[in-house]
Parts: C-alpha cells; structure tokens; sequence
C-alpha cells in the first residue's frame, strides 16, 4: 500500500524500470560495445517504438533520433508506459509528412537515456543498478549502439534519418559513421560540434545536479521518494529550458506579470518563474538524472570531426542527400551553425531557416515548417 505521505512527492528517478508497463516498446539487444573514451559496455539493449510496415526490400525505413529528454514515444497519446504523449505526434501516422502508409518509422530510446535502454537506471549484467558505475559514451558511440537496431529489423540502410538538437548530433554522426547506410538526412537545430557556448551553459545544469546531497555520487536510484536528487535535476531543467525559448518568447507571453494572486515583491513569483517550475516538476517525475548528467557530457563532447581530420573532412565524407536548418531565434544552437554544417556537406546546398518566435524548441513547435522540410527531403 502506497505511503500517503510520500504521494506528491518525486521519485528518486523518473526511468522507466524493469516490471513497469512496456507499452510500445521492443528491445533490441547489442554485445559487446567498445567505448570512444576507453573501455567497453558489456552488454547493452535499445528499447525502439516503430510505425508503419517494413517492406519487403526493406528500402522504406526512416530512423528519427530524439533530444536529450525525449524518448521512443514520438508518436501517440500518454498511456501505461508512457508519461507523455508523442513528442513529434504532428508529423508521424498516416497521410503526415512521415506517412506510415508509406514509410517504417523506428524512433530508439538513446544509449544512455531512461526509458528503456541501457543507462544508469538499468540493472548491469550481475543485476545491480549501473548508477554511477555506468561508463561514459559519446554521441558516436550511442550511434553505433542503435546499428543494432537497424540489424535486428533488416535494413540494410535507411531512407532518412533525421533529427532535431541532440538527435540532431546523432543524425549526423549516422551519416558521417555509416554513409552506405544513410540515404538521406536532416539535422534540425544542431552543430557539426559543441561549442563554448553550448558547454558553458551546461556546466552549471552538471553542477546543480551532482552538487545535490541527494546525488550521492550518482548511487541513488534505490532513495525513497523525496530523497533522490530533483531538486538539482530541476535547476538544471529551469536553466535549459529558458536556452530553449528565445527572450522575445518569454517577454511576449510573460513579461513581468505575477504568478497569479502572488506577490514578487515579498515572497511570491513572477509568471515566468512559475512557468519554469512547472517544467522542472514534470521532468523530475519523468527523467533519471544520470541520465541527463550522462547525455549532457556526451553532448559536449560532440565533434563530428573527432579523429576523422577535422569537421571538414569528416562532413565531406558524408554521401546522404541532406537537408540542413536551424532556427532563426535559436539562442542555444545559432543560425550560423546550422549554415557551417550545410556549406560543409556536399550537395546540402543553402541552410533552411525556420521562422519562429520559439527559440530553440522551435523544432517540436513548428510542425507546419518541420513538415515541409520532411517533405523537401524524401521526395
């Protein structure tokens, strides 16, 4: 019987965890993983959620890579299994522009992520949680991981992969990995590497989280709710997520109202604050926070170029038919990244330019101009 006092409490980690409804999921399981940064990862599995119907040359599918909080679930409502409903619902299911009449659409849960893969949150091979013992992995060792999903199903190579910000990085570093297997590519709202910039604002987000009592070195899985490290975790989701909105956003929808009857000038909120609270309170009872530690690391240490001769030389090497965009009010992953990573890759030709108000999460928001870049690409 559930404790009433610890109801409304957060978990000590959001995953999804062995003996929780798998809902959509499959799995697919992968050996031994050698690791960019030293090592190897024993044993691994890809949880995947997939649309449509493979067909029989196998030549139809289309592999989406999610952001760092995103998961499989790209498509369809909330249910057991899922907290949340499908995070790019708009473009997926029939007659959209991924249409699953026509196309097999595979969304894994990244290596490393929470929600079915392996990460911090699963149990290692002897069956004790991975916790802090879960070793680093780059984003192209999180591509290499999810080729095991492509051999498990069949394809040989894929139609499209595409991405948006992280999924981005992993969209390409498919096509720069694997170029026989990618026929075509869209990276939305993400570099051909980390920035300053990019580190620099996850660097407090690391801190808040392993500075949390309740990180306990990353060994914290087992806590009883309340007791695990939310609060850091949900810093650092306060900070991301005003990176993912541009100011004119935030000013436009908030300006500097108060939080309801509150008042800022003893205790109470601005809107805009509450705003950020409600997203820090959602991701905490959806997330793992070594996980989001773990992502992180990797995203700053994406570099397409990595010990390939250089980010010129690796984009050249990428034979995909690609499309390239970013968003004009990105303050996170600027235009100019987006127009580096296109003038590198042969044939990519000019960046798209998504128009939003949004900022950086224009990419989930703006489904219209997302639908025509998916569209541009795969006819």
């Amino acid at each position: 019987m559930t404790d009433p006092s610890t109801v409304d409490l957060p978990p000590a980690t959001g995953a999804w965890r062995e003996g929780d409804p798998p809902g959509r999921r499959q799995w697919a399981a992968g050996g031994q993983l050698r690791l960019d940064a030293g090592g190897t990862l024993p044993e691994y599995r890809i949880a995947y959620e997939t649309w449509g119907r493979l067909n029989s040359d196998g030549s139809n599918a289309v592999l989406i890579a999610h952001a760092l909080t995103g998961d499989s679930h790209a498509a369809g409502e909330a249910e057991p299994g899922h907290p949340t409903p499908g995070w790019w619902d708009g473009l997926i299911g029939p007659g959209r522009a991924l249409d699953t009449d026509e196309l097999f659409v595979v969304v894994p849960n990244v290596l490393g992520g929470c929600q079915g893969s392996t990460g911090p949150s699963s149990p290692d091979p002897d069956g004790r949680t991975w916790g802090s013992r879960f070793p680093r992995i780059t984003i192209r060792d999180q591509v290499r991981a999810e080729a095991v999903v492509a051999d498990q199903l069949g394809i040989e190579r894929w139609a499209a992969v595409l991405g948006g910000s992280m999924g981005g990085m992993r969209a390409l570093e498919w096509a720069a990995t694997f170029p026989a297997r990618v026929a075509a590519l869209l990276v939305l709202a993400a570099p051909a590497a980390s920035s300053a910039d990019q580190i620099a604002w996850a660097a407090p987000q690391l801190h808040a989280i392993t500075s949390d009592p309740g990180w306990r070195g990353g060994d914290y899985h087992d806590a009883p709710p309340g007791e695990g490290p939310h609060r850091g975790l949900g810093v650092a989701r306060r900070i991301a997520h005003v990176t993912y909105r541009s100011s004119l956003e935030l000013d436009q929808r908030f300006g500097r109202l108060p939080q309801g009857a509150e008042d800022p000038l003893g205790d109470g909120r601005y809107a805009v604050e509450s705003y950020l609270d409600h997203h820090a309170d959602k991701l905490v009872r959806r997330f793992d926070a070594a996980s989001y530690v773990l992502l992180t690391r990797s995203m700053n240490t994406h570099d397409v170029g990595r010990d390939r001769g250089g980010v010129g030389a690796a984009l050249s090497g990428v034979t995909a038919r690609s499309v390239i965009a970013g968003v004009d009010s990105d303050r996170l992953y600027p235009m100019r990244q987006a127009h580096e990573l296109a003038a590198g890759i042969p044939g990519a030709g000019e960046a798209a330019e998504i128009t939003s108000p949004y900022g950086h999460d224009s990419f989930l928001i703006e489904t219209a101009q997302v639908a025509a870049l998916v569209k541009a690409l795969l006819h």
